[in-house]
């Protein structure tokens, strides 16, 4: 069994690192939502052994409010800023030294619904830099391919007003997916596939929806291998689906209860199987299975721990979830048991993680280091690194990157 464990262990890594190919071309960049894999996993030997005085500023920079976490391409750190509540702006800095390498701008404002002005109504799509390229989903559904060394557009697509599709009531919060030759998104009129090079519209898959409660989607897409079927993995407002990147069809779908349809964090690929939590609902974790051209979904377990916008990360046998109440905790994969749950920890959290430890950002700025065990919620070190960061934490080699509201800043810790 010890064996078999073993063989299956290894050929998901080669399936992992094969995917990742195809998603990108620089894998040591952290270059999209989420990394490389957009699981929250850096697999390299560059990780910190404290934070408090360890964290030295590199640099800093001033910008306008974003919740779009910074990318990294090529010696370049990518971020966007919504300025003077109109504009929409993406500037390009040297990432060694902060300097601006080039910035642009478009009309792209809009006002989300009054019960969520709140949180802001700024950008929140995470950019994707990959192949010298810089995809950029705005609020109002503009998708734009950049040169990522300029700045120029390669192509642009207004969906509103080429296609004729719905704004979303929330602002576009899908950060594209790029797999071999196309782009991949969630908007307004649904899952929607673009050539990479030229731009050009494929396909639109799982849309509908006619209010603010329906329309559009919040989660962004995976690519996995489930049952041995590569596919994307999509969670839209009511539902989990397997997709193919081909053409579109709907290999499989789960519906998903939550309140006013907020399925928001991405969901978890562990195997064969996805984890997802949805908001006012439940965490469930569902086996997917292909037999005969069948596909066949079944829930393994459901348990009462609720998630909201922060998604997962698993390491070795466990689920590492923030929780809608602010708090942590720790699931078995195997049977949902819940081996702990935190104090109070913040309204969000993004987390990275090398398969052993978890650098954890919250919302009010605070930077945890904690160990991966299901013994307890152990936090190792912290430190202060902003006032307020809702955009998705990044590491680069010895760097660690954080998009706070007003200001970009790049740290280097010291071992």
């Amino acid at each position: 069994m010890k064996f078999q464990r073993l063989v299956i262990v290894a050929w998901c890594a080669v399936m992992s690192a094969t995917l990742a190919s195809n998603v990108l071309g620089a894998e040591a960049d952290w270059s999209q939502w989420r990394g490389a894999n957009r699981d929250g996993l850096i697999d390299a030997a560059n990780w910190p052994q404290r934070l408090a005085g360890k964290l030295t500023e590199v640099w800093h920079q001033e910008f306008a409010p974003s919740y779009s976490g910074a990318v990294v391409a090529d010696g370049l750190v990518f971020t966007t800023e919504t300025v003077d509540k109109s504009i929409e702006r993406v500037s390009a800095l040297d990432l060694a030294t902060g300097e601006i390498a080039w910035a642009r701008q478009w009309p792209g404002a809009m006002s989300v619904p009054f019960f969520a002005a709140a949180n802001g109504d700024w950008i929140r799509s995470t950019p994707i830099a990959v192949r010298g390229s810089l995809i950029v989903l705005g609020m109002r559904d503009v998708l734009v391919r950049m040169d990522a060394r300029t700045g120029n557009d390669v192509w642009r697509i207004d969906f509103p007003e080429q296609f004729k599709t719905p704004l979303q009531p929330f602002g576009a919060a899908c950060s594209p997916l790029i797999y071999e030759d196309a782009v991949f998104v969630q908007l307004g009129g649904g899952l929607t596939k673009v050539d990479f090079a030229t731009g050009k519209v494929m396909w639109q898959v799982l849309g509908g929806g006619s209010d603010m409660t329906s329309t559009g989607a919040f989660s962004s897409p995976v690519v996995a291998t489930i049952a041995g079927v590569p596919q994307l993995l999509v969670q839209t407002r009511f539902e989990l689906c397997g997709v193919s990147p081909e053409d579109g069809t709907v290999l499989w779908r789960q519906p998903i209860e939550a309140f006013r349809g907020m399925n928001i964090l991405t969901p978890l690929v562990i195997g064969d199987a996805v984890f997802t939590a949805a908001h006012s609902g439940a965490s469930q974790l569902f086996d997917i299975s292909h037999d005969g051209g069948r596909w066949t979904v079944t829930e393994r377990w459901r348990q009462k721990t609720q998630g909201y916008m922060s998604s997962p990360v698993v390491l070795g046998d466990d689920i590492y979830l923030h929780l809608k109440n602010e708090r942590a905790a720790c699931l078995a994969v195997s049977d949902g048991t819940i081996h702990w749950t935190s104090r109070p920890v913040g309204k969000y959290w993004s987390m990275i993680h090398n398969h052993h430890q978890i650098l954890a950002l919250a919302e009010n700025g605070v930077l945890r280091l904690i160990e991966g065990t299901p013994t307890e919620f152990l936090v190792i070190d912290e430190a202060k690194v902003a006032e307020n960061s809702w955009a998705h934490l990044a590491v680069q080699d010895d760097l660690v990157i954080v998009r706070s509201l007003d200001r970009l800043s790049v740290y280097r810790w010291n071992n």
